[in-house]
């Protein structure tokens, strides 16, 4: 068998809550019968093969996630039609690069998040993950000069301080305004 912990089943609850509702999803048939039996792979898969628990913040804030998805969504336009821009005037003279991007967070969930919302828009990919430092290796289209590398490491840093505000931990979300006001002061007094 295997030799780790038993997860308590309410922190295993989102994974099994989650495979119920793949189950269904793949089998286009969300019956009370299909979901029960759902529910017992679910219980059983979650038990026999390792999957490392998925932790939760414990908050949401809605306000921040519908300010997270707007920004999203206009970041998402935005790249669609520079990345169409770039296709038919520059072709393929285009200099692309490979960016790192050390993220605040040590959580696998905003990690992850953070990486698939940066994927998620057109012109970036993540091609790496180094999940013992929280770094992201980033491939971004037009990317020739330094400046243009700190852009595209500043907007994934910004997407990762959206989602520490929207799901992140209270020590997260305390050093982010930490941060925040440090950087603020920063330009107040003229040395940024």
């Amino acid at each position: 068998m295997r030799n780790r912990s038993r997860v308590p089943l309410l922190q295993e609850l989102p994974l099994l809550i989650w495979l119920v509702f793949l189950w269904g999803a793949l089998w286009q048939d969300f019956s009370a019968g299909n979901l029960v039996f759902g529910a017992v792979i679910a219980f059983f898969v979650a038990n026999i093969f390792y999957l490392p628990p998925v932790e939760l913040s414990g908050r949401f804030n809605p306000f921040y996630g519908m300010i997270f998805a707007g920004r999203f969504l206009w970041q998402l336009v935005q790249a669609s039609f520079h990345v169409f821009w770039l296709a038919v005037f520059r072709g393929p003279r285009i200099r692309n690069g490979v960016i790192g991007v050390k993220l605040r967070s040590r959580s696998d969930l905003l990690v992850t998040a953070t990486g698939h919302v940066l994927s998620l828009i057109p012109g970036s990919l993540i091609v790496d993950v180094d999940r013992s430092t929280s770094t992201l290796y980033l491939h971004a289209l037009n990317v020739s000069t330094a400046e243009q590398a700190e852009k595209v490491r500043a907007d994934a840093l910004d997407a990762e301080a959206w989602l520490i505000r929207t799901l992140g931990t209270k020590e997260e979300l305390a050093a982010l305004r930490a941060e925040t006001v440090q950087t603020r002061e920063r330009k107040i007094g003229g040395r940024a």
